[in-house]
């Protein structure tokens, strides 16, 4: 069974971005240590134009083959003009409304996310599959989440968009597999769901 990783920015007080999901505020961490964490640690979770301006575009996949996203997450790159962000993985957009993919290598998932997740989750592989956000999806999808790595930011919003944006979320237990520290004061905690 494959793996989904909720792999996720959030700032202390546990927000993703602010109420309009903006999460500039937390770019000003990606110091050169944290961007090093990325390049080497997570590249898999990096957009394919982050991994081209970092050289590692033709690194192959070590950890992620799969990435599911909602539309929010989406936008910021079609605001850009990118309709393919991760072209190293394959891409599904969780959206009821945004219709037809704009790109040919986009699934759009506009129906039964969970079990869509729980179909890519049977399927033979060693790779996991990546939860890029946002906080509603994750909030749809905390039944299926089986490890999350949270980077979390010396940052307090106040209020904002929070990591599982959903009513009604049972409580769900997770254990503590690591906690990686940064000069800049940000931490990376990975936890493992508790079965």
């Amino acid at each position: 069974m494959r793996k989904l990783t909720y792999f996720v920015a959030c700032s202390l007080d546990g927000f993703i971005g602010d109420p309009d999901g903006d999460a500039t505020a937390m770019m000003s961490f990606l110091d050169e240590e944290f961007l090093q964490y990325l390049r080497t640690e997570a590249p898999d979770t990096l957009p394919t134009a982050a991994r081209r301006a970092f050289g590692i575009d033709d690194r192959p996949n070590e950890r992620f083959d799969t990435v599911i996203q909602g539309r929010g997450s989406y936008e910021v790159g079609l605001k850009e003009g990118i309709t393919s962000p991760y072209a190293h993985l394959r891409q599904y957009v969780a959206s009821r409304t945004l219709g037809v993919s704009p790109d040919p290598a986009v699934e759009v998932v506009a129906d039964d996310v969970v079990g869509t997740v729980r179909a890519l989750k049977a399927e033979e592989g060693a790779l996991g599959i990546y939860l890029c956000g946002g906080s509603r999806l994750a909030g749809e999808l905390l039944g299926e989440v089986d490890e999350l790595v949270i980077k979390t930011y010396p940052l307090v919003y106040g209020r904002g968009m929070p990591m599982f944006g959903t009513s009604g979320v049972d409580a769900t237990a997770f254990a503590l597999d690591g906690v990686r520290t940064f000069g800049n004061g940000a931490l990376v905690r990975t936890y493992r769901r508790k079965r």
